[in-house]
């Protein structure tokens, strides 16, 4: 059984460059479990806080209320609990402080029923750098298109 992708957080890709990538899951309601399943998530302005009793919870992820859902409806933007080892937190806690990275949720998918999420120690980028990266995007399509014309 693979996994199914739920939704991707490409602007993150884009503001930040990935230094390392994990798995986590993460601590749904049911009501949030249908949603996802009926893929209607954003992501795009979402991160991750390592909390002070070393607890990682993800903000700002909006899973909409569930349509057949009554009173027990989630709230959309609600904190969510991310399920990680004690030494993978600690170690995120460390690199967070210290060397001034972020944790960012990449993307959300489903791997044997269980919801996961990819989350990223991220390094932000600089302006320029956001440039010249779109300049080398630009280039290499164009380099494509004039390949595949002959």
């Amino acid at each position: 059984m693979g996994t199914k992708n739920i939704a991707t957080n490409r602007k993150a890709r884009f503001e930040y460059e990935v230094v390392q990538t994990f798995e986590a899951g993460i601590a749904l309601k049911g009501t949030e479990v249908k949603s996802l399943r009926s893929g209607h998530v954003n992501m795009s302005d979402s991160y991750c806080r390592v909390g002070s009793r070393l607890e990682v919870y993800v903000l700002n992820l909006h899973i909409s209320p569930y349509d057949f859902g009554n009173r027990s409806n989630h709230d959309p933007l609600r904190e969510r609990k991310l399920l990680l080892h004690k030494y993978e937190i600690r170690r995120l806690y460390g690199q967070v402080r210290e060397k001034g990275l972020t944790l960012v949720p990449l993307k959300l998918y489903f791997k044997q029923g269980k919801v996961k999420v990819e989350l990223a120690l991220t390094k932000g980028r600089k302006v320029h750098d956001k440039r010249e990266r779109l300049k080398k995007e630009d280039a290499k399509r164009d380099m494509e298109r004039s390949l595949k014309a002959f």
